[in-house]
């Protein structure tokens, strides 16, 4: 395994679509596992090919929540949710900066693991912010593209106020 060069915001290569991975073999289980020891090295939660130079439609990203690292290759996103949150992203693409991002408060993600089998995963709330931003990488999209000048509290207001929104429609 190598760790790999994390490209920056202004690297051209970040603007471009990745492409669908055709075969999973050795090669690209070698790249997922440099992949995710260049996110660890960096303390990120998730990472795509793109980002280390790589147009290939792979993601790696670890939740935190004791299951581990997660490879999505050719994923796409299949359900997402009307419900919204906002909340503060960062990027290792986009070195000390931080911004509050609008994103579904759910996701449905399709994707294809390390051995080949298709599988579905659903995220909430930051797991979807995250899903959406990596996958965003894939198509060229950096997420201070399109984001929100709010304060903590304002993002916080918005939050609480989708919340409510959703149990009096779910009552």
């Amino acid at each position: 395994m190598a760790i790999r060069q994390i490209r920056i915001e202004g690297d051209p290569i970040l603007r471009k679509k990745s492409r669908e991975v055709s075969d999973i073999d050795d090669r690209i289980r070698e790249i997922a596992k440099d992949m995710a020891e260049t996110m660890y090295e960096n303390n990120g939660l998730g990472l795509a090919a793109v980002q280390v130079g790589l147009l290939k439609r792979i993601v790696v990203v670890d939740f935190r929540e004791g299951e581990g690292i997660m490879t999505l290759i050719n994923p796409e996103i299949v359900e997402r949710s009307e419900e919204e949150n906002i909340d503060l992203e960062g990027c290792l693409s986009v070195p000390n900066r931080s911004e509050y991002v609008k994103r579904p408060k759910r996701v449905v993600v399709e994707y294809t693991d390390l051995d080949g089998n298709r599988k579905s995963y659903e995220a909430t709330d930051y797991n979807a912010h995250c899903i959406c931003h990596e996958l965003d990488h894939l198509d060229g999209v950096l997420y201070v593209d399109d984001f929100l000048k709010l304060s903590q509290e304002e993002a916080l207001e918005f939050n609480k106020e989708q919340e409510e929104k959703y149990e009096t429609e779910n009552e």
